[in-house]
This record gives C-alpha cells, structure tokens and sequence, in this order.
C-alpha cells in the first residue's frame, strides 16, 4: 500500500524538532506500508523579502524535497492570508496542491492530519482523484479552528465525507460526531510513547540526568514541556508559580518548547521577576526532553483545550507525577494514582 500523508505538523532543516509526536507515529506506519510526506509549510508573497511573518518568511528558503528518518517529504507552500483567511482557506490551499496532483495520483490512500483546511482539502482531493482519504485530528485544530465562524460550515460540510476519521481521544471523537461525521467512521488511535527513551529510571540515573542538564540535587523543579503559548495555559502557569515561590524557596521552573510570537515580551518580563528561578530551554530533541523529565519532580500541562497531550503520556511513562487541567482526553490518562486534575484558568487551583 502506498500512503501520502498531507500534513503541516512535520519537522524541517528550520525546525527540526518540530510535531515530534506526528513524526514517530508516521515513521511506524511507515514500517508497514510505503509513505511519503506532503509537508505544508505556510507561504505569503513577499515574506522573505519582508522578514514577515517571522515563521512564513522563515521557512521560504526550506528545499522543495527531503528526506526525515528514511521518509521523502515533499514541501508544498502552503498559500494563506494573515488574519482573515479562515473562510478562504481551503480553496487556497487546494490552489496550492494544485502542483502535486501528479504526485498523489500514484498512490492508494490520502492521511492528512490536521482537520481544517487540511483535512478539508484532502478530502475533496481524494474525492476528485478517486482516492480513499483518512483524517486525523488533534486538538486544536477540532476544539478551536473548527468552530470558527469562517470554517465551521465547511468542516461540517466536508468533514463528514472522509473515509475514516482518527481521533487521539475519546472527547475529539465527540467533536467530530457534533460536526456530522458518522460514528462508525471514527476511530480512536491514542498516542503512544518510546519506551526507550520515557521509562522510570533509579536514584542513581535521575541524578545522572540532573547533573547533565545542569539542576542541583536540592532544587525542586516543575516541568513544562509544549508549545509557549497562551492556550497552553503559560499565564496561568506563571501566576501559580509566582504564588509557590513565596512557600518553597528552592523551587525551580522549566520551559521546554517553541517559544510562540507574541510571547517574547512576557517571558522577559517573568525572567526579570523569576531570575535564575525560570529556565525558558526551549525545542529539544527527545532524548533530550527524556532528560529533562527524568530530573523533574513535576510535569505540569495546565492548557485551555488539548487532545491526549504527549508530554504527559511521557511523564507518567518516567514515572513523574503530573498536575494538568481536566480537558479533552487528560481525563482519560490522568487520574489521583499519578497526578491531580484542576480547572482550566484558574491559577490558584
């Protein structure tokens, strides 16, 4: 079987740690089938001459082809309009696959992951081709993009005509039934982890692991691993975190993860306030992040909205207790056997 997988959660030379998660679950099925990669990268006229948008600009100079862990992926540029695009984009996206209708011909199935616009796209794709078209959804792209006004006809209109529909959690596979995809259609596929690198370690190599990334023995450090966002719950991260400095002198913050435009100026400000209390480490490689989690005594997740998040699957695979929000699908992995659940927005908590 030959799978195209249309995606715009893929690493790249500019971001190379980019959708880990995206990477090893395509790289498994690529052990059973032959897959490639339709990477979409965002493009805009006139970006790289103008330095903006930072990532879009960014990313104009990436090679049309590559090849990620033995997988040829393919960029296509990804055609959109900043801000006001939302109703529009799907027929642009469809403009910007235009190039690589040719491609997809020569294969069996269509995987796009993300639903809007790239599921939608895919789908009508693969309707046009006579081609089988598998969606997966994530997250944000069915509990935030998909309910925006200019995208929630479409996806309820096109959605619904997928092949299948892979969910990562019970609640997105809720969502996607709200928007009018058939039960029978949808399939629940978690995430899953590298045991290899996510497994509970002794005294001995949990001290290893904090003298290498350099925290001392009595320090206590609190984890985030994710995207530095707003939506992940960063502000209220800070708040408690500014709350339990004045009862445990000794505790320390950690930030791993793609610090987001917009939130430059607020990391400045909490590092002036935190000093060498707050580390901002940002995107790493897994072993890596293996690391970092192994040398924590917390991992702390407190986003608005989420899917079945990979950075508590690999927490409580090393054995470290969590505090996350009870959103989407942590729920159905956090539970008081190795962690506590609070309200979204609410820092006190």
């Amino acid at each position: 079987m030959r799978v195209l997988a249309i995606t715009p959660l893929w690493p790249n030379a500019k971001e190379p740690h980019r959708a880990t998660f995206n990477r090893q679950q395509l790289g498994e099925l690529a052990r059973l089938c032959h897959l490639e990669v339709l990477a979409a990268v965002p493009s805009f006229p006139g970006a790289r001459r103008l330095g903006r948008p930072r990532r879009t600009a960014q990313l104009a100079s990436l090679p049309d082809t590559d090849v990620i862990d033995g997988m040829t992926t393919h960029v296509m540029r990804q055609l959109y309009l900043p801000k006001y695009g939302v109703p529009i984009a799907v027929p642009l996206y469809l403009a910007s696959l235009a190039p690589f209708v040719g491609l997809a011909r020569g294969f069996d199935v269509l995987l796009a992951t993300w639903a809007y616009p790239d599921g939608c796209a895919a789908v009508l794709l693969g309707a046009a081709l006579g081609k089988p078209c598998v969606v997966k959804v994530h997250g944000t792209d069915m509990n935030v993009v998909a309910k925006l006004s200019g995208a929630r006809a479409i996806v309820r209109r096109v959605l619904p005509r997928a092949d299948a529909v892979v969910t990562v959690s019970r609640a997105l596979g809720d969502e996607a039934a709200a928007v009018g995809v058939a039960r029978d259609k949808i399939a629940l596929v978690e995430n899953g982890v590298d045991g290899t690198l996510f497994a509970v370690r002794d005294h001995a190599a949990r001290s290893e692991a904090r003298l290498r990334v350099g925290i001392a023995a009595r320090d206590r450090v609190v984890l985030f691993v994710g995207r530095i966002e707003r939506q992940k719950g960063v502000g209220e991260l800070f708040e408690a975190f500014g709350a339990l400095r004045s009862r445990i002198a000794n505790v320390r913050l950690v930030l791993v993860g793609e610090v987001t435009a917009g939130m430059e100026r607020e990391l400045a400000s909490r590092a002036a306030t935190f000093g060498n209390a707050l580390r901002v480490v940002g995107p790493l490689a897994l072993p890596a992040v293996a690391h970092w989690v192994a040398a924590c005594d917390l991992v702390t997740l407190p986003s608005h909205r989420e899917g079945t998040p990979n950075a508590l699957l690999e927490a409580l695979a090393s054995g470290r207790p969590v505090v996350a929000t009870s959103v989407g699908g942590i729920p159905d992995v956090v539970d008081a056997r190795c962690g506590i659940l609070v309200a979204p927005h609410d820092a006190a908590s």
